[in-house]
């Protein structure tokens, strides 16, 4: 008695981890269904993205742009080759993001913006593991305080922000980067100390 009931909870947790599983991916139509806000200019952040982090395929790229959707912090990293994963891929998106730039928990509403660009094989149609990485955007925004944005692939064909029909041919998976011009990059931040400093420091003193 005891063994058989054991054995009906061990299938029904097998069972319900099985959906669980199964459901940490949003199908595209649920997608533009949650009121993802649309970037006002998506070539311009690809392009800067692209030229920033120079992805080559199983490259992620996340982003965080405040209300102008200037670019305040972004990080990459490459997907590890294992079975496509909702709840990995927030657990990578997180940990980049806690890298980065301090979360927004303490505000009532979400003020800054995470998209996610995603340089993969194939084309541009909608794949499982797309909606695994839009699960994850997803969950790892409302973790860390933020409005979850745009979703792109970055493909051999060009670049995609799923759900809203938007794209271009260029940057693809294999193009060369783009020049900043277009791309609001801000200035880099000299480190201090150290002879080159030194040398820096005598420099603007003549």
């Amino acid at each position: 008695m005891t063994f058989g009931f054991a054995s009906s909870s061990a299938a029904s947790l097998s069972t319900s981890t099985s959906a669980a599983s199964a459901s940490r991916l949003l199908e595209p139509a649920e997608w533009a269904a949650a009121g993802i806000p649309l970037l006002r200019n998506p070539r311009e952040v690809v392009s800067g993205l692209h030229a920033r982090h120079r992805p080559k395929p199983l490259t992620a790229i996340v982003a965080v742009l405040d209300p102008d959707e200037r670019l305040r912090a972004s990080a990459s990293f490459t997907r590890r080759p294992a079975a496509a994963d909702g709840w990995m891929f927030r657990n990578a998106l997180l940990a980049q993001l806690r890298r980065v730039i301090p979360h927004d928990l303490r505000r009532r509403t979400p003020v800054r913006t995470a998209v996610l660009l995603y340089c993969r094989e194939g084309d541009a149609r909608w794949t499982e593991e797309d909606g695994a990485w839009m699960w994850g955007l997803r969950d790892a925004c409302t973790l860390h305080g933020l409005r979850c944005g745009a979703y792109i692939t970055l493909t051999h064909d060009g670049w995609q922000v799923l759900g809203e029909g938007r794209g271009g041919r260029r940057p693809s998976a294999h193009s060369a980067p783009e020049p900043f011009a277009t791309a609001d990059a801000p200035p880099l931040v000299p480190r201090t100390g150290g002879p080159v400093s030194e040398v820096l420091r005598r420099a603007a003193a003549r």
